[in-house]
């Protein structure tokens, strides 16, 4: 069965120009906010307890796809071996600190993604328990 996705809510922040975005979370110190609509604000119940999120959004902006690309780092990659907003479902994926929740905002840093991003789901956890399994 194939699925209807539908934004449970936007991103706010200063970066209003696609080449002002970060290339990756990892290198942004950028902070924002994302408001999840208010039909949705029941389901944060809880989530100040995380420091961190994972933010499944949409490339909104893409326009078309290329399964082969030139990375940033020159070499020549297929489409699913780098971060490109060129993709075939313009999803993407990026892992934010959770600073603070208030009513149905979330205050985040690292953001990575243009403002006006519409938001798919968002995944809590602790960043520490990634470290520990993988660092």
């Amino acid at each position: 069965m194939i699925h209807q996705f539908k934004p449970i809510g936007v991103v706010h922040c200063k970066l209003k120009k696609l080449e002002d975005v970060p290339f990756h979370w990892k290198v942004s110190e950028v902070e924002g906010k994302i408001e999840i609509f208010k039909e949705f604000k029941d389901g944060l119940k809880g989530i100040e307890r995380f420091s961190h999120i994972a933010v499944i959004f949409i490339f909104h902006k893409s326009k078309g796809y290329q399964l082969v690309q030139t990375a940033r780092d020159g070499n020549v990659r297929g489409v699913f071996a780098t971060g490109s907003p060129l993709r075939p479902n313009p999803i993407g994926l990026s892992i934010l600190k959770l600073l603070k929740v208030k009513d149905n905002i979330l205050y985040v840093r690292w953001l990575d993604m243009v403002d006006g991003t519409p938001v798919l789901d968002i995944k809590p956890f602790h960043f520490s328990e990634i470290e520990k399994k993988f660092c």
